[in-house]
C-alpha cells in the first residue's frame, strides 16, 4: 500500500525528510514512501531481526541436550540454595534456647440445663445465651447443644448443671458434668 508522493507532500521532501521505510534521509527529487503504520512495523521487525545473530537450526536431539544442561544447571543451583537453608536452619535450632514452659490453659465452664440423658453416661445439654444485637439493640436469644459426660448418671432431664470443657472422650464428647445445680420439678 505504498503511495507515491503528491504535491500535498512535497514541501515535507523539500525540507529533508526521511524515507519512512528504511529511515535513511530521502534524496532530493526521489519520490518519497509513505507507508501505513503495520508495514513500518513489519520492516523494522524484519531490519532488527537481521541486525540479531540468527541461531542455527538445531536438531531434535540437540534441542534434547541442551534442555537437559539447562535442567541439570537449574538443579545444581536448586541443590545449593537448599544446603544453604538447611544449613542455616540447623544453625538456629542447634543454639541454645530456654525451655519452654507448659501453661495451663484454662477450662470453659457452662451453665445449661439437661435435654436428654437416653445416652449411658452422656448428657445433652442446652446452653442458652441471650446478648444484644449491636445495631439494633434488641436482645437475641440463641441456644446450642453439647454432649457431656456423665459417670455415675447422676443428671436428668430438666436439671440445670454446671458442665467443664474436657479432653475428646468420644467422637462428639468435649465436656464433663462438674454438678447439678437444680434437679426437674
Amino acid at each position: 500500500m505504498a503511495e507515491e508522493q503528491t504535491p500535498d507532500n512535497a514541501e515535507q521532501t523539500a525540507a529533508g525528510s526521511h524515507d519512512v521505510a528504511t529511515g535513511a534521509p530521502a534524496h532530493r527529487g526521489e519520490p518519497v514512501v509513505v507507508l501505513e503504520p503495520k508495514e513500518r512495523r513489519r520492516r523494522a521487525r524484519a531490519v532488527k531481526a537481521a541486525k540479531v545473530k540468527a541461531r542455527p537450526a538445531l536438531t531434535p536431539e540437540e534441542r534434547h541436550a541442551e534442555r537437559l544442561a539447562e535442567r541439570a544447571q537449574k538443579a545444581g543451583r536448586r541443590r545449593t540454595r537448599r544446603a544453604q537453608a538447611k544449613a542455616k536452619a540447623t544453625a538456629a535450632t542447634t543454639e541454645p534456647t530456654a525451655p519452654r514452659a507448659r501453661t495451663q490453659g484454662t477450662q470453659k465452664v457452662r451453665q445449661g440445663v439437661v435435654i436428654s440423658d437416653k445416652a449411658d453416661k452422656t448428657i445433652t445439654v442446652r446452653i442458652d445465651t441471650a446478648r444484644r444485637h449491636r445495631r439494633y439493640d434488641k436482645i437475641v436469644r440463641t441456644s446450642r447443644t453439647l454432649h457431656a459426660h456423665d459417670e455415675s448418671n447422676e443428671a436428668h432431664i430438666g436439671d440445670t448443671v454446671v458442665v467443664r470443657e474436657a479432653r475428646p472422650l468420644s467422637a462428639t464428647k468435649r465436656w464433663r458434668l462438674v454438678q447439678v445445680i437444680e434437679r426437674a420439678k
